[in-house]
């Protein structure tokens, strides 16, 4: 099945240049691009994607603000950020918001189809400088604690949360595991539920945050 994929970007050749990719990409579908959120909510229920490539910076209506209004109405739809910049307020604003990964502009074209099929399978892909970042933020934010907030997680959740941190997919969690992929959906859903949040980066996130794993 083909991943219908959707490009919010105000660079016109770099949405032209993101199109070919995915055009020439098996198992990948280019479904339609648009250089700012104004209608993103219109656009979305027209095209339908698996997945969107969201830019941060762009005029009008910027891709935090989509990331919002995507997130009310289309909670399957998986969301990666791309930036030219490592703000940390960006950042932590992107995935407060519910985006469900982070690859600057910057990454070659070989990670970004890795980073979309990765996002699609229940991953969290993040550029190495990012992750990075949202740790150092979340530090000092409050501190990783070794004490671990009782989130109600069972010893099954945590260690499929502490495979979410390593950035498995869920496909990958499945094998690690020894259990079938919707055992591991399940599973994700009830820690989801648990720590009040809506996508593994945000998982991920308070993990780190709370010393959960």
């Amino acid at each position: 099945m083909d991943l219908r994929v959707a490009i919010f970007d105000d660079n016109a050749k770099r949405r032209e240049g993101l199109q070919l990719l995915i055009d020439s990409t098996e198992e990948m579908t280019f479904v339609g691009s648009w250089p700012d959120c104004r209608d993103v909510l219109r656009h979305i229920a027209e095209c339908m994607p698996d997945v969107v490539l969201m830019d941060i910076d762009m005029p009008h209506v910027d891709g935090i603000t989509g990331v919002v209004l995507i997130r009310k109405q289309f909670k399957d739809v998986k969301i990666l950020m791309q930036t030219v910049f490592e703000d940390n307020e960006k950042i932590f604003d992107a995935i407060l918001a519910g985006a469900n990964g982070y690859l600057l502009k910057q990454t070659t074209p070989t990670k970004l189809i890795d980073g979309i099929i990765e996002v699609a399978q229940g991953g969290a892909p993040m550029t190495p400088v990012v992750a990075a970042k949202v740790l150092k933020l979340f530090a000092q934010r409050g501190g990783i604690t070794s004490r671990a907030v009782d989130f109600h997680l069972t010893e099954r959740e945590v260690e499929i949360l502490g495979h979410l941190v390593d950035g498995y997919s869920y496909k990958m969690i499945a094998a690690k595991c020894g259990v079938s992929y919707a055992t591991v959906n399940s599973h994700v859903s009830h820690i989801y539920e648990k720590l009040h949040v809506k996508n593994a980066a945000s998982a991920v996130s308070i993990a780190l945050r709370e010393g959960l794993v």
